[in-house]
């Protein structure tokens, strides 16, 4: 008993490494982006819109979290007043190259940017990346720091791309400051546990098995309870919500986007993008990506 007890321990610390775990030695390679074919088109686009962005002069900000992380982040001015974007990356994904496309089109529609080292990434502190479930309340904080140090009258808009879609979603839920005006969603999951069990199949582990260990790794190991997700949180969102989903996203399926604009159809318009794979809806067809998130800031009174 004891040796099968020390046996399912075993991989239940091997499941918390593989989906949580972040190295504090970790390097981050902003211009790692995927080799696949799906990216290859993109690819220059990418690259030159990251060292465009690494060339802008930006403020290192930094703020406690509600369980004593130093999170950082990099902001990007632009104009004095101007709504301000606050921008989260993916999982194990780095702020620069997940949003270099984004950050891109902030600055041309005229907006400010705060973009977020989640925690457990970039330079942010942390060693367990927690799917949404913790950082959601650090979007809180990052929302209320800006809410304070621009002022009530700057309109704030979340937004985010994969794991960080996923985040600023289910921050809708939580109390916001009022003059956080919308969220813009780029290829949301619709919970950690449906994405993780995904990512099981697709090793071909029984989902059953492989949640249960995957479960037990993330509450030892992590101080992490997998529950809720967006496609719960939006129900109660306070915001209208924007979400871009690529029908070619093989991280991600669209599918997951769909469920959760289903969950609450009147605060959520959904836009997908046939050609797309995960994450680069906007390399993909710029114009139409840009035409759409301006006419929906339009709305929103942006």
């Amino acid at each position: 008993m004891f040796t099968l007890i020390l046996i399912m321990l075993l991989i239940s610390y091997l499941a918390y490494r593989k989906a949580f775990y972040s190295s504090p030695k970790r390097k981050e390679n902003i211009r790692d982006i995927p080799t696949s074919p799906q990216y290859a088109k993109g690819r220059p686009l990418m690259l030159a819109l990251i060292d465009e962005m690494e060339k802008r002069p930006f403020e290192e900000v930094k703020i406690k979290s509600f369980d004593g992380l130093t999170l950082y982040g990099r902001y990007y001015h632009l104009s004095d007043g101007a709504p301000l974007q606050i921008q989260f990356h993916g999982y194990r994904g780095t702020a620069i190259r997940d949003f270099c496309g984004g950050n891109n089109l902030a600055r041309e529609l005229g907006q400010n940017t705060l973009v977020i080292d989640e925690r457990a990434s970039g330079k942010s502190d942390g060693t367990t990346i927690c799917f949404g479930i913790k950082e959601k309340y650090d979007c809180l904080s990052w929302a209320n720091y800006a809410a304070e140090r621009f002022g009530k009258e700057t309109k704030i808009i979340l937004s985010g791309v994969s794991m960080g879609a996923a985040t600023v979603l289910m921050a809708g839920e939580l109390d916001l400051p009022e003059n956080v005006k919308c969220i813009v969603a780029d290829c949301p999951f619709s919970s950690p546990e449906e994405i993780i069990a995904k990512e099981c199949k697709k090793m071909g582990i029984p989902k059953k098995l492989g949640m249960s260990f995957v479960k037990i790794g993330a509450r030892l190991f992590g101080n992490l309870k997998l529950s809720g997700g967006a496609k719960e949180a939006v129900k109660n969102t306070k915001v209208p919500i924007l979400i871009f989903h690529g029908e070619e996203d093989r991280y991600v399926p669209c599918e997951m986007s769909t469920a959760i604009k289903s969950a609450n159809p009147e605060m959520i318009t959904l836009h997908t993008f046939p050609d797309a794979a995960h994450g680069i809806s906007y390399i993909t067809d710029p114009g139409r990506y840009k035409k759409l998130t301006k006419e929906f800031f339009e709305k929103c009174g942006i």
